[in-house]
């Protein structure tokens, strides 16, 4: 990233503006985040196995009643917390700095008092060293990640006290005596925190069985609101009303640069602001990566006023800044005294709709699948959103998302996720139909005032193979009428590569390369989408992924994945609770 070190800690600057990233000493919350987890990771084991330094195992240290003790619960939670705040303390968060130094405190005392001299110095040190570099903790959170944590952990709890009220019912036979209900509830709730209720079995063994299960619901209740307070934070999409018609006068005056422009009406999306306000930026927040599609949107002289904005909320938050898609163009500004990095990512195939033709032999097999599709009865109709009826719009949106066959709407930088909304009354939609059946649509969003993008591809699996050919063949035969002289088609990753690859005397390295994207294109459609677009010999205009560093490009590309939901991580679905 082209940092520099400095001998004086990094400070804040007023009004809660982050470091500069170039004065930013980055070994110190790797190292604080990993001697963090180490002391957690001994707080647990020695919780668990209070005699482990000694290697002596006996069955009597894994039984549930040590495990009860409070002050051995105490020490326990507070390792399992340092763990989950390591990774807090890893991205600078200012509130998992302070917990850690509360926790800190606490182990050097549990330590001393157990007589573990070795452990309580490590935790003294780094102790020390977080007070000293308190300066490098400086990133904020977001407070609607709290009133998650809140009602996830309150949740949890009831969830927790009526297993353990249940656990009692279902074995009221074998209690010593009949235990009243609030009896009942006191012993189950001050199980959860590792203490011992008035309840009590006859057999020893249940006695056993239910204090662990209280202890085990109890730390994950803990754990699981600790992790949910502490995680990257993913705040809900701030662009306004005001935003968007901020963003649609930008796009009206500087809309022909990029043809991913529109994308940034997303509603999915946040915007931030060049000090001038000719030009901004819209970026989605995913696991920690501050992400961003496209060009920024405006005047590029004003570009590098919005970026250093961008970059300037990605620190005060901690978060990878990272673009996905943009021009060659707006890599050289996103790169230029930023120290942040460009990779060719792909390019984006676009084809000019007055040269194009189906005549020639390059155009053949579209030609035939075009001519298959027709004689099949198959009719199109291209028009814009503002010539359908709203219900028509609708029934067509319900259709496609009937053939999408899954939950999840895949897209980010190349989709706009909706149909007939207003403010989009200039988007394109083409249909093809059988006997007057819906059986494919396409639909396109403005690209400056005489181009399309291409944002949407839906077909009935059971119709003809083709349609999706025969469609964009017939927006491009209709481009006159609706004043269009280019569209924009899919975006191949890595398409010079697989281009390169498979020609004779490609050299071992990009033939492994290419080799490797194909055996990747059996989940990412990478090779399937080159050859699509190939079919209609575009133009191919090169588009770049902007990075931090090299230490980051694995991250960013899982949250880029995610992003365009290829990858898809289970998560826990709570009645009642809203994702943020």
């Amino acid at each position: 990233m082209g940092e520099t070190k400095q001998n004086a800690p990094t400070r804040p600057e007023p009004g809660g503006r982050a470091p500069e990233r170039r004065r930013q000493r980055r070994w110190v919350p790797a190292v604080a985040g990993w001697l963090s987890f180490l002391i957690g990771l001994h707080d647990v084991v020695g919780a668990l196995l209070p005699e482990w330094h000694r290697r002596m195992v006996r069955l009597d240290e894994y039984v549930p009643g040590s495990v009860n003790n409070a002050a051995r619960t105490a020490t326990l939670v507070a390792g399992l917390l340092l763990l989950l705040l390591s990774h807090g303390l890893r991205r600078r968060k200012r509130r998992a700095w302070r917990a850690v130094v509360g926790l800190l405190a606490f182990t050097i005392v549990s330590h001393v008092v157990k007589d573990f001299a070795l452990s309580a110095i490590v935790a003294a040190a780094l102790l020390g060293a977080l007070i000293y570099f308190r300066q490098e903790f400086y990133a904020t959170g977001d407070p609607r990640t709290r009133w998650r944590a809140l009602w996830v952990g309150s949740f949890l709890a009831a969830a927790s006290v009526g297993v353990g009220l249940l656990f009692i019912a279902v074995n009221r036979h074998g209690l010593v005596r009949d235990y009243s209900f609030s009896e009942r509830l006191w012993h189950v709730v001050t199980g959860l925190f590792g203490a011992s209720g008035p309840v009590t079995f006859v057999s020893d063994r249940r006695n056993d069985l239910f204090s662990l299960i209280l202890g085990t619901l109890g730390l994950f209740t803990a754990g699981t609101t600790a992790f949910l307070f502490l995680r990257p934070a993913e705040p809900a999409p701030s662009m306004s009303a005001e935003d968007e018609e901020r963003i649609r006068d930008l796009l009206a005056r500087q809309g022909t640069r990029d043809s991913l422009g529109y994308f940034s009406l997303r509603r999915d999306k946040s915007v931030i602001w060049s000090p001038t306000g000719k030009a901004c930026v819209t970026y989605r927040v995913v696991s920690g990566v501050m992400l961003a599609g496209g060009d920024p949107i405006g005047d590029p002289e004003a570009w590098p006023g919005a970026i250093e904005a961008f970059l300037e909320e990605a620190a005060r938050h901690a978060w990878a800044p990272a673009v996905m898609g943009c021009s060659e163009l707006a890599a050289e500004v996103w790169c230029r005294d930023t120290g942040l990095s460009a990779l060719e990512l792909g390019d984006e195939a676009i084809v000019d709709a007055a040269e194009f033709s189906l005549e020639g032999r390059t155009m053949r097999n579209v030609r035939q699948m075009v001519n298959r599709v027709a004689r099949q009865g198959y009719t199109a109709e291209v028009r814009r959103e503002k010539d359908y009826a709203p219900e028509e719009l609708t029934a067509l949106w319900d259709q496609a998302d009937a053939w999408r066959g899954t939950d999840t709407e895949r897209g980010f930088s190349m989709a706009l996720g909706r149909v007939g909304e207003p403010g989009d009354e200039e988007c394109v939609v083409a249909t093809a139909k059988q006997d007057g059946e819906l059986h494919a649509i396409l639909h396109f969003v403005p690209w400056g005032a005489d181009g399309l993008s291409l944002d949407l591809m839906r077909r009935d699996r059971a119709a003809q193979p083709g349609l999706n050919d025969f469609l964009i063949v017939e927006a491009l035969k209709a481009a006159p009428d609706l004043g269009v002289k280019r569209i924009s088609l899919n975006f191949a990753v890595f398409r010079a590569a697989l281009a390169r690859g498979e020609r004779i005397g490609a050299g071992p390295v990009l033939k492994a390369w290419r080799g490797l994207l194909i055996f990747l294109s059996r989940w990412f459609q990478i090779e399937s989408l080159y050859k699509f677009n190939a079919k209609f010999q575009p133009e191919w205009q090169p588009r770049f992924f902007v990075y931090p560093s090299l230490n980051d490009a694995p991250r960013i590309a899982l949250a880029a994945l995610e992003a365009e939901a290829f990858i898809v991580w289970p998560r826990l679905r709570i009645p009642g609770l809203k994702r943020p």
